[in-house]
C-alpha cells in the first residue's frame, strides 16, 4: 500500500513537471520562435525571471535630477524608453510564461487601434487570476464577456444620464472651492497647497456620491481602502505574490457587497451602481451568453473599474493640468492645455492586449498568447509624428486640433484606447503659481502615472 502511494505521488510530481515545463518553458518558446522566424528578436530569457536583470540594467543607464520647475517631461517611462533604443520592435520576455511584444511602428499601431475583432482582448493573466484592483469587471474581461458587460454598462453612462449627476458634481465641487478659500484667507490670501490629495479627495466624493448614493460615506471610506490596496500592489514585493494584500482585498470586496445591499433596502433615488446592476438582471433573463460571471464578481469587479477608471485618471489629470498651468499661467484655450497634458503625461505609461487567436498585422503574424505592448511616451515623443519639439509643452501644436498636430490621430492614446479627453477642472476663482518649494519630480507608475512626491501650488484668491 505504501509502496502504491510512493508510486502515485511521483506519478503526480511527474505530470506536474511535465506540464510546468510546458507551460515555463516550451509553449514561451515556441512563440519566440514563431517571431523569430520572422525577424523579430529580443534578449534571452532567464529562467523564471525573464528579463528582469535586462531591464535592471536599463534602468541603471537612466539619471534624473530634480529641477525647480518641470522644464521637461521626457522622463516619464525611463524603461520603455531603454527597451525601445535597445531592443526596437521586439518580443521581451518579461516573467514566467508572459511575453511582450513591444511594438512602436506607427502604422501597427494605427491599425491595432483601429482593431474591432474579439481575437484582440485583455491580458488573460488579468482574467484567469484576477487583479485584486479591478477583479473581473469590463477593466479586465475579453471576447463575449467583455461585449456583455459593455452592453450592461454603456448605457448607464451615455450623456443624457451623466448629465443628471451634474448637481452632485456642482455641489462636492463648490464646498471643495471653498475650503480652498478659507485656507488662502487664512494666509493672507496666498496658501502652499499640495494639490495632489486635495484632487483625489474631490475624486472620491464625487463617484462615491454617483456610485453609492446616500450612501456615500461609505462608499468614501471603500475607495480609501481601495486607494491602499493600490499602494500595495505598486510596492516591489519579495515572496508568495498576493499574500500581502490578500487580507485587504477580502475586506474590500465584502464592504462594497454590504454598501451595495443596503442601497437596495433603502427606498428613494438610484444611484449608479443599483441602475446597472438593474441592467445586470435584465442581461441575464435574456442573453444566451454561455459563460458568465456571478452577480457578485459581477458588482465587486465593476465597482472597483468605476474607481480606477473614473478616480485615479480624472484626479491625476487634474493635477498635471494644474501644474503645467502653473508654470505656463499665459496659456490662453484651456481645451488645448487639457490635450497637451495629455499629450506630454497620459494616464498610463503603456497599452497591453493580448492576442487570442492568430492574427495578422500589416505583414506579421502574431501567434496566439502573445501579449502586445504599446508604450505610449514613445509614440508621445516621436519627433517625426510632432515635430522637433515633442517633448515640450506647447498648446498652441493643438490650435487644429490632434490631426493637426499629429501625423497619424491613432498614436494619441493618453486613455490607452484611443484619443478620448475627459473634462478637466476649470478653475476661475484663483490664481496659480509653482510653490517655491515645490521640485519637479519624475512621474512614477502606480498604475497610473502619477506625481512620485506630489504637486505643491501657490494659490492666490481674486
Amino acid at each position: 500500500m505504501a509502496e502504491m502511494v510512493v508510486w502515485v505521488a511521483l506519478e503526480g510530481f511527474l505530470v506536474l513537471l511535465v506540464h510546468l515545463y510546458d507551460l515555463l518553458i516550451l509553449k514561451p518558446k515556441q512563440l519566440r520562435a514563431k517571431l523569430q522566424r520572422q525577424g523579430i528578436r529580443g534578449p534571452s530569457p532567464h529562467f523564471l525571471l525573464g528579463n528582469i536583470f535586462e531591464m535592471k540594467r536599463l534602468l541603471s543607464r537612466v539619471n534624473f535630477t530634480p529641477t525647480p520647475t518641470p522644464t521637461t517631461t521626457a522622463t516619464i517611462d525611463h524603461l520603455a524608453t531603454a527597451i525601445a533604443h535597445d531592443w526596437p520592435s521586439t518580443v521581451f520576455p518579461y516573467l514566467l510564461d508572459i511575453h511582450l511584444l513591444l511594438v512602436t511602428d506607427v502604422q501597427m499601431v494605427k491599425e491595432i487601434s483601429s482593431c474591432i475583432s474579439l481575437s484582440l482582448g485583455k491580458p488573460s493573466f488579468m482574467s484567469k487570476d484576477p487583479w485584486p484592483l479591478v477583479g473581473q469587471g469590463i477593466f479586465s474581461s475579453s471576447g463575449p464577456l467583455w461585449a456583455h458587460q459593455r452592453k450592461i454598462i454603456a448605457p448607464e453612462l451615455f450623456m443624457i444620464k451623466v448629465k443628471g449627476m451634474m448637481n452632485l458634481m456642482v455641489d462636492s465641487t463648490a464646498s471643495f472651492l471653498r475650503n480652498w478659500g478659507n485656507r488662502t484667507t487664512n494666509e493672507t490670501e496666498i496658501a502652499d497647497i499640495k494639490i495632489d490629495e486635495d484632487l483625489r479627495c474631490l475624486s472620491i466624493d464625487i463617484i462615491s456620491r454617483a456610485c453609492f448614493g446616500s450612501n456615500y460615506s461609505q462608499g468614501k471610506e471603500m475607495f480609501l481602502k481601495l486607494k491602499m490596496l493600490q499602494n500595495l500592489i505598486s510596492k516591489t514585493t519579495v515572496g508568495i505574490p498576493g499574500l500581502s494584500y490578500m487580507k485587504a482585498e477580502k475586506e474590500i470586496n465584502s464592504m462594497i457587497l454590504k454598501v451595495v445591499n443596503q442601497g437596495n433596502e433603502a427606498s428613494g433615488v438610484k444611484d449608479l451602481l443599483q441602475m446597472i446592476l438593474e441592467g445586470a438582471k435584465i442581461y441575464d433573463d435574456c442573453d444566451g451568453l454561455s459563460v458568465k460571471i456571478s452577480q457578485d464578481k459581477f458588482i465587486i469587479g465593476n465597482c472597483k473599474t468605476i474607481y480606477f477608471a473614473g478616480h485615479e485618471t480624472t484626479a491625476t489629470t487634474a493635477t498635471w493640468n494644474l501644474m503645467l498651468l502653473a508654470t505656463y499661467p499665459d496659456c490662453p484655450n484651456c481645451q488645448q492645455v487639457i490635450q497637451e497634458t495629455l499629450h506630454l503625461l497620459p494616464v498610463a505609461s503603456f497599452v497591453i492586449r493580448e492576442v487570442l487567436q492568430d492574427f495578422r498585422f500589416n505583414e506579421v503574424m502574431i501567434p496566439k498568447g502573445m501579449n502586445i505592448q504599446i508604450p505610449i511616451p514613445i509614440l508621445h515623443r516621436d519627433c517625426d509624428l510632432w515635430g522637433a519639439d515633442a517633448h515640450k509643452f506647447n498648446p498652441e501644436r493643438l490650435a487644429n486640433g490632434i490631426g493637426g498636430a499629429c501625423e497619424v490621430r491613432q498614436a494619441y492614446i493618453p486613455f490607452v484606447v484611443g484619443s478620448r479627453v475627459i473634462l478637466s477642472l476649470i478653475l476661475s476663482k484663483f490664481s496659480f503659481s509653482l510653490s517655491p518649494g515645490y521640485r519637479h519630480s519624475r512621474p512614477a507608475y502606480r498604475l497610473a502615472v502619477v506625481p512620485e512626491h506630489g504637486v505643491s501650488l501657490r494659490l492666490m484668491t481674486f
